[in-house]
């Protein structure tokens, strides 16, 4: 290296550039273990002390350890639906705003007991960030103020190198002078490099041109080398490091120091600063090789969140109408925000975009939820109001004689009852009760009054008697005699009246039985009209006596669940859906009961 000083900088002092540092750097300090009200002492601790770069450094893994606790607290109190897995260590995207909304319980939306708590740290953070911005004003002024003091001790420097004094007083001065620059602190960035070539240029002109003892010069430049040489070692060992960030941020801190250290004597200082300047190259490749390989990545992240988004938004525009929809969705929607944590980071440019519109998503599908549920109540009042209304209308029928139209107008009533919604829990089963008991009265006094019919059906049962007799006797000549036989033989059947319940089934198969023997190659004619008939009216009934026993085991399993559910954490949800379903159920079952009673009823002449 040429010690001539042409150059304002000799070569050996002109600051390494470096390469920026990603800013996305977050504290790893773990405080998740805290609970929520240490959390927020914690934070009060920091925005009372002085110390503002532990403020800093932690206040965004105190945000996230708060409001990870927080979910916890709410799930394990039932306040939210409780998550498959557990949540990572990145907080979710404002998981505070949208994952936390729930259906009501009973008639009213759930009050969040945390609210106190939550809006206290809020006001905690809206302080810090005031002092930050504070802080960060107060930073730059100060630089401002080290800027001109350093300008003031380089004239200083520079009066010094110029002066005609005794060694034993310039050299003490020129020790305050770097004692003092030491002390001054950082400036602003932009002003750096050309305050440290200026400041490096007079210091090596006091070194070079001030008649100095040869002895004093030696020895600093001894105690110069030695500091430049153990920062070589240092940053030659940052090479081996695993953290490929942590090194190149160290490696930043120890070219702060090698501005700060004097010069060495010329036979050493081009060899120290190229094996400085070569371990540095090493890092520097290591670290814009670690950010080139995350580029590709940040890529696939982008790609696989902004597939996200693109749920969350479809789901946010879907048609909900019922509770069932919206919790499912939700738990959709919580799954979704689990699998938004496991990503990484997108590039600096996308990743912000990308957050700020899954977050607008889950903020739209979570507003329509609220929306939802505020209506809820009113919903559920109104339908309140309108078994009420059918409450009474079965009320005022039930002391009815006129069997055939009160039970036309019951079956109406009930069919009415099946299509409105729910109503709360605690109503339910009143009002329910209320409707079967006008029901059963109905029904029960029509089937007491139904015992003078005795005698006649069972002259009936003597006429269908004699007209199997009949058919069995019957000689078969014609096919044509034949089919009019029959339908003759079916319509006097039908024409008889009913019979006994319990005979109904017994006779109707000796008759079918009668027809089938005496008319069977006749099958083509109207006998397979009447088996057809038959087995349709067979089909619907054990149609809906299957659907009776289905709507019964599913009544029973569900109540015997229900005792393993009372027994599990946040079991109160899971409870209030399995009791609407009963309810439900039941009065589905009902209808059915009615609907199997009317439609014997109704077939009995057959």
């Amino acid at each position: 290296m040429s010690e001539d000083l042409n150059p304002v900088v000799p070569i050996e002092e002109q600051p390494v550039e470096i390469q920026e540092e990603p800013k996305e750097e977050i504290d790893k300090t773990d405080f998740s273990n805290k609970g929520l009200k240490e959390i927020v002492d914690t934070f009060k601790e920091l925005l009372d002390g002085e110390n503002m770069q532990q403020l800093y450094k932690h206040a965004e893994a105190l945000k996230a350890a708060f409001y990870k606790n927080l979910r916890k607290e709410k799930i394990a109190s039932g306040l939210v639906q409780p998550a498959e897995t557990a949540a990572t260590e990145t907080p979710a995207p404002e998981t505070e705003t949208p994952a936390e909304e729930e259906a009501p319980e009973e008639e009213t939306v759930s009050y969040n007991p945390f609210a106190e708590i939550e809006r206290g740290f809020k006001d905690l953070y809206s302080q810090y960030k005031v002092r930050r911005a504070a802080f960060t004003q107060e930073l730059e002024k100060q630089k401002e103020e080290n800027y001109q003091t350093k300008l003031a001790l380089i004239d200083e420097l520079k009066a010094l190198v110029e002066a005609s004094e005794d060694l034993k007083e310039t050299f003490p001065k020129f020790r305050d002078i770097q004692s003092r620059w030491r002390a001054a602190g950082p400036v602003p960035q932009a002003r750096v490099k050309n305050l440290y070539d200026t400041y490096q240029h007079y210091v090596e002109l006091f070194y070079d041109y001030v008649k100095i003892n040869k002895e004093f010069r030696d020895l600093d430049f001894k105690k110069n080398l030695e500091a430049k040489e153990k920062l070589c070692e240092r940053a030659e060992a940052l090479a081996e490091e695993e953290d490929v960030v942590g090194a190149f941020r160290t490696l930043q801190k120890l070219h702060e120091q090698w501005k700060e250290l004097g010069p060495v004597s010329k036979e050493f200082r081009e060899s120290i600063w190229e094996r400085f300047r070569a371990a540095t190259a090493v890092i520097n490749k290591k670290h814009q090789a670690f950010f080139e390989s995350q580029k590709g990545s940040q890529k696939e992240n982008f790609e696989a969140k902004s597939a996200l988004c693109e749920k969350v938004e479809e789901i946010a525009k879907a048609e909900i109408t019922d509770s069932t929809a919206w919790n499912k969705l939700t738990k959709e929607i919580e799954a979704i925000q689990k699998e938004w944590k496991k990503i990484g980071f997108a590039s600096k440019k996308e990743n912000q975009k990308v957050y700020d519109r899954f977050r607008a998503a889950c903020d739209a599908f979570f507003a329509r939820k609220r929306d939802y549920y505020a209506g809820f109540k009113t919903q559920m009042q109104d339908n309140l109001t309108r078994k009420v209304e059918l409450c009474e209308k079965a009320e005022a029928l039930k002391d009815s004689t006129d069997w055939k139209k009160a039970s036309e107008d019951f079956i109406e009533l009930q069919r009415q009852w099946k299509e409105i919604g729910p109503v709360s829990r605690k109503k339910s089963e009143q009002v329910w009760k209320r409707f079967r008991a006008a029901c059963d009265a109905f029904f029960n006094n029509r089937d007491k009054n139904a015992g003078g019919q005795n005698s006649e059906q069972a002259a009936n049962l003597e006429k269908k008697r004699q007209l199997i007799d009949e058919v069995r006797n019957f000689v078969v000549e014609e096919r044509e005699d034949a089919r009019e036989a029959l339908r003759s033989f079916q319509e006097r059947w039908n024409a008889i009246g009913f019979v006994p319940f319990k005979e109904k089934t017994r006779i109707q198969d000796a008759f079918r039985k009668a027809l089938n023997e005496k008319f069977a190659e006749f099958r083509d004619g109207g006998s397979r009209f009447v088996g057809k008939a038959e087995r349709a009216v067979r089909s619907e009934r054990d149609r809906l006596v299957q659907r009776f026993m289905k709507k019964e085991q599913e009544i029973a399993t569900w109540e015997n669940n229900m005792g393993f559910f009372s027994q599990s954490k946040n079991a109160e949800a899971l409870l209030e859906e399995l009791n609407k379903k009963i309810d439900i159920a039941r009065q589905e079952l009902a209808q059915l009961e009615e609907e199997i009673k009317e439609f014997d009823r109704q077939h009995e002449q057959e």
